[in-house]
């Protein structure tokens, strides 16, 4: 064989190993979509007896069968794929899933299946078993690692809540960190439930920390319900993300926040519990992925709000209104980032 051609033959061997080494083909430079969602009680109409989901279920009140739970896997599908005008997001975290096999149930709906997503998922100790994940285009990105960060509180041992997911991934020659949150709530009063949140705050913030002592640069996306507001103490104290302190963490929701906006409406006012925190890393960077205060929106169209028929402000179309089935989508809006 002469050795021009064992030269070329060389080349495409090595380039088919360097594809199978990182996993994808994706150059730093194209546009990354990465979405966060709370999809409301994602649950199946199996009974789990390790867990209280009582509620949904076909004899409970809510009367939960399996054409309530494919029409809400629809619904869902519906908004994921209308998210970004040029195909699906290549990353979506969503929080208040049951289980693996919701997710699973979800990314196999008719609009959905074709592309191909990956399933990172941890049960979480939440009571009522309600936990985060992370899917992403395997495609385009490669897990690197993936751990879950207990939140547990010694001040009130016997309440159990979600734990925040970390996940790392490479895309092309970038290594995304991304935490994906759902924060204990505000049952109970903004005050009472408070340090449940400044302790979830603290756990990833440590971890975060750990991340940036090791690599002052590292890109670190952090979403989720945080069930506080970019101006509330876990964000602007313990967090320090607030734009300006300069503490390596970005807040890019808080801006939309002080403007009036938001993604979910509490008694007839909109607010961001859910946000996106980046790093310095990604905020400034001078090569490969980077990201801007300008590249976070709330998605909310009409199509996704309940208007009153007394002509009161509109809110986010609920599964559920109260023992009331409504057949939306979800309690909450999607809210979006762009890595470019």
């Amino acid at each position: 064989m002469p050795k021009s051609t064992i030269r070329i033959l060389a080349i495409f061997i090595n380039l088919g190993l360097l594809q199978l080494t990182t996993g994808c083909s994706q150059e730093s430079n194209q546009p990354l979509e990465v979405v966060f969602y709370n999809v409301e009680n994602l649950f199946d109409t199996i009974d789990d007896p390790t867990i209280n989901d009582n509620d949904f279920l076909p004899d409970s009140a809510n009367h939960w069968n399996t054409e309530r739970y494919s029409k809400k896997l629809t619904n869902l599908s519906k908004v994921l794929t209308a998210l970004s005008e040029d195909g699906l997001p290549e990353v979506i975290g969503v929080c208040e899933i049951e289980n693996r096999t919701v997710v699973e149930d979800l990314f196999n709906t008719d609009s959905l299946r074709n592309a191909k997503f990956k399933v990172i998922h941890e049960d979480s100790p939440d009571d009522r078993g309600i936990d985060v994940a992370l899917v992403y285009n395997s495609d385009l990105l490669r897990e690197l690692h993936h751990e879950k960060l207990n939140v547990s509180f010694d001040f009130e041992p016997e309440t159990k809540t979600r734990d925040i997911l970390y996940a790392k991934l490479l895309s092309g020659k970038d290594t995304l960190h991304f935490f994906v949150n759902h924060w204990p709530s505000r049952r109970g009063g903004d005050e009472v439930s408070e340090p449940k949140r400044l302790l979830a705050a603290t756990v990833l913030r440590t971890k975060i920390d750990s991340i940036l002592q090791q690599n002052n640069n590292a890109k670190i996306i952090c979403m989720g319900d945080f069930n506080d507001y970019p101006n509330n103490r876990s964000m602007t104290e313990v967090m320090k993300s607030k734009p300006g302190l300069n503490q390596g963490l970005t807040n890019l929701t808080y801006n939309l926040h002080q403007s009036g906006l938001g993604s979910y409406n509490y008694k007839g006012e909109w607010g961001l519990l859910d946000q996106f925190i980046v790093s310095d890393g990604l905020l400034f960077s001078a090569e490969g992925y980077a990201t801007s205060d300008s590249s976070v929106a709330i998605f909310k169209e009409d199509w996704l709000l309940y208007f009153p028929k007394d002509g009161g402000e509109p809110s986010p179309s609920k599964t559920y209104g109260g023992p009331n089935y409504h057949g939306g989508f979800s309690d909450h809006l999607p809210v979006r980032l762009t890595l470019y």
